[in-house]
């Protein structure tokens, strides 16, 4: 009897410590960066606690699986709650909590519980922006575990393209968004990214190698600059420092994955790395398209620990991407491949970066960060000219190369001048080069006779540039409940000498402990996009770049927000914007083009030099957020935006741009159910419904199509017309299975995408071998499918 007392104690004891996890972190100044002792963090319910050491550190151990809330406190400072952490058996969960010093030192003040998620994480952006955790892109349904197609779920982004994760923010091309990793702007993190763009069919973003991070959406603080649209502020997170960790999996969209992390030498450093490798070639057709693609990128970030000389750490992230187009196994409805061409597209792009801190006195640091990265696209493409005929005739039809090379360096001082005044300066310098080669025989004439289009070298560009970025910004505390924050950002633009001083500004006034109010103003400027400052133009028999002298396009953003808490874990927000927009590219001849239309495409226009800066536009709109912080087993999320886009050409005709959809709505929700004999297992639902009216497009002239055997647009009528409204619904089950007696863990999804198999215009497009109008659709119905293994 005495023995089954005690098998059964080891086997309740194994119950009780196996099925638990392990949380653990730093807790640093939210401001000067540096480590806090003798903090002490404690689960919600104060049944477990523990004190950060010298470096800030802390562990605690035990803590029951499933969804958690952790309270922070520490004299002289703000008391925080991080609540919804999803604590599993597979993995520890790493923290790196930031704490504001109390307005008044001596007291301390206590803060109800609050998700974060409403607050960004760089504490001068005090309007129009957010952060987003991985838990967040891996939970929401529909998001194929890319952090593009997350904040498409947010108020003010529209993304009604399946094929693409081009992010519309406010009615802004998506090249007017700035992707950042570590501070240093880098090119599009996508695969089958082509030059001057931002977005791309796959992310090649590993979610699980992200720290939280910030999406900025207008009036950006003084240090983000050349950007008019948005900021993806992207931080790599740390590796664990106390054991080594594994996880597999494999999706598809994510493909096979392998990730690694743990600590690393004698300085309490760590490493983490991750790779993905594609298996969308093993499953057939996908995306639209019945070519299966071949992608895979790789991810890491080794923090060397602590030094007398600061802190260091390299990062890096790469990816490769091709696909074979072939005509012969092209559908009808294609959205990339023709049936009487073959189209060999390949992409890449690397990013390797060095990042160092150093404290400087008590209250300041230094963070420096020096990187390089490199992009490519090439594409061969061959049409079979007389199609299905005696006289068919396979020809090289395009011939593309581009590349471009970044050098960057970003170092800023920030400073605690005293518990209500921080300041931050710094400067950030960038070299980039591009190299661009563009031979086709795509509405080229036959001046040789031959019978074919004359295949012509239309782009042979290569150029360079260097912009300099000096600002400074500080922010005040009024009172506890009133923060000024004030900037000014300079950009010294080297192709046409142009120096800029741009203003920033905003107010958040707290007047109760629920209600919010806030106001920004901010002055930005970007380059017209690389494809079109370098296009070449035949003047006297001589190529010459007649677009380098472009100025930088100049925006001006105005918003006004009010937060609410509308009750226990529920928020509410409502912002109203108004973007001014002016020296954008237009032609020198009456027509009604402007760069503000380019950026949705894989390809710029190839047509559009002689441009002068003399377009305009503006952005205005109202956003409202409704939102249910994860509590009770349940999570909502309502988002809407009602907006107005417009710009003029030189014909001086007020006209919608193609991203003026009008209106975006997104309804999101989760349930969460415990399972097993001990309740440790989680089986989820969470659905996603997207509405949004259709993007403007210019009209088709199918007479002088049919005359000129490719297609043509009709003169006058840019954007004229809308695609019908946009309509999605996504589906997703998920199941969390904690093991009884291994430090494992499994989770398994479907996400049933589209689950209406709603038709969804993706473009009218010209077929020159009917000599028809089609109108393709995009992705119908499309289940993603995932399986990870943590141990």
């Amino acid at each position: 009897m005495r023995s089954l007392l005690v098998l059964l104690c080891i086997f309740l004891h194994m119950e009780s410590t196996a099925q638990s996890g392990t949380i653990t972190g730093i807790i640093t100044d939210k401001i000067t960066e540096k480590p806090i002792e003798g903090a002490t963090v404690s689960l919600s319910d104060r049944t477990k606690n523990a004190i950060s050491g010298k470096d800030g550190s802390f562990r605690i151990t035990s803590v029951p699986v499933g969804r958690q809330t952790i309270l922070v406190s520490y004299v002289g400072y703000e008391s925080t709650s991080i609540p919804n952490l999803d604590v599993t058996t597979g993995k520890d969960l790493f923290l790196t909590i930031g704490i504001a010093e109390s307005f008044n030192k001596l007291e301390t003040v206590v803060v109800k519980a609050s998700s974060g998620k409403d607050v960004a994480i760089n504490k001068l952006a005090a309007v129009s922006a957010r952060q987003f955790s991985v838990e967040e892109v891996s939970r929401y349904s529909g998001g194929r575990s890319d952090v593009a197609r997350l904040v498409a779920n947010f108020a003010g982004v529209s993304a009604p393209d399946d094929s693409r994760n081009d992010i519309v923010i406010r009615g802004n091309s998506p090249v007017g968004l700035q992707w950042r990793i570590e501070g240093i702007p880098i090119p599009s993190p996508n695969h089958f990214s082509t030059l001057g763009t931002t977005g791309s069919p796959v992310s090649a973003l590993n979610p699980h190698v992200l720290k939280n991070s910030d999406f900025i959406t207008s009036a950006f603080p003084a240090e983000y600059g050349n950007a008019i649209g948005g900021i993806f502020d992207l931080g790599f997170k740390s590796g664990n420092k106390a054991k080594h960790e594994y996880t597999v999996g494999v999706g598809a969209y994510t493909g096979l994955e392998a990730m690694a992390e743990g600590p690393m030498g004698k300085r309490n450093g760590s490493y983490v790395i991750a790779g993905r490798y594609s298996i969308a070639q093993f499953l057939g057709s996908s995306g639209g398209t019945t070519a299966p693609p071949i992608y895979t990128d790789l991810s890491l970030n080794i923090n060397f620990g602590k030094s007398k000389l600061g802190d260091f750490s390299l990062f890096g992230i790469g990816g490769y991407a091709e696909i074979d187009l072939i005509g012969k196994d092209a559908r009808e409805d294609d959205l990339f491949a023709f049936k009487d061409e073959d189209g060999f597209p390949k992409s890449g792009f690397s990013v390797i970066g060095l990042k160092h801190t150093i404290p400087v006195g008590a209250n300041s640091y230094i963070k420096t960060t020096v990187g390089g990265s490199y992009s490519f696209n090439t594409i061969d493409n061959f049409r079979y000219f007389d199609y299905q005929t005696p006289r068919e005739n396979k020809l090289t039809n395009i011939d593309i190369e581009n590349n471009t090379r970044r050098f960057s360096v970003s170092s800023f001082f920030n400073s605690r001048i005293s518990s209500q005044f921080n300041i931050r300066t710094g400067l950030l310098l960038e070299n980039y080069r591009l190299n661009a080669t563009l031979l086709t025989r795509e509405q080229q004439p036959d001046d040789d006779g031959d019978g074919y289009p004359d295949f012509n070298n239309i782009i042979d560009n290569k150029g360079s540039f260097t912009i300099l970025q000096p600002y400074a910004q500080g922010q005040y505390r009024l009172t506890p409940s009133l923060t000024f924050s004030a900037g000014i950002h300079t950009q010294y633009f080297s192709l046409n000498d142009q120096l800029v001083a741009e203003p920033r500004g905003s107010l958040s006034w707290a007047f109760n402990a629920k209600n919010t109010i806030s106001f920004g103003y901010g002055l930005h400027h970007q380059n017209v996009a690389e494809p079109l400052l370098f296009l070449n133009e035949d003047v006297n028999g001589e190529l010459v770049q007649t677009n380098k002298e472009l100025k930088l396009v100049r925006s001006n953003h105005y918003v006004a927000g009010y937060d609410t808490r509308l009750g226990d874990k529920w928020r509410g927000k409502l912002e109203v914007y108004y973007q001014q927009i002016d020296k954008a590219a237009i032609e020198n001849t009456i027509s009604g083009y402007s760069s503000l239309t380019e950026g949705a495409e894989f390809i710029f226009s190839t047509d559009k030099s002689s441009l002068v800066s003399k377009g305009t536009g503006f952005n205005r709109g109202v956003e409202l957020t409704l939102e249910k912080f994860y509590s009770r087993g349940y999570h909502l999320l309502f988002t809407s935006s009602v907006f107005e886009s417009k710009y003029k050409g030189s014909d001086g005709v007020e006209r919608n741009s193609p991203f003026n959809n009008r209106f975006v709505v997104n309804v999101l929700g989760g349930k969460e159910f415990r399972t097993g004999k001990v309740k440790k297992n989680v089986f989820s639902i969470d659905t996603k419904i997207t509405t949004s009216g259709g993007r403007h497009f210019t009209p088709i002239d199918l007479l002088a199509s049919n005359t000129a055997g490719y297609e043509v647009k009709q003169v006058g009528q840019e954007y004229n017309e809308q695609y019908k409204n946009y309509f999605r619904m996504d589906l997703k089950f998920s199941m969390k299975l904690n093991h009884r007696s291994k430090k494992t863990f499994h989770q398994f999804y479907i996400d049933l995408q589209n689950i209406t198999d709603n038709d969804n215009t993706f473009r009218n497009q010209y077929n020159r071998l009917t000599g028809r109008i089609d109108v393709l659709s995009q992705i119908g119905f499309a289940p993603d499918f995932g399986y990870r293994y943590q141990f």
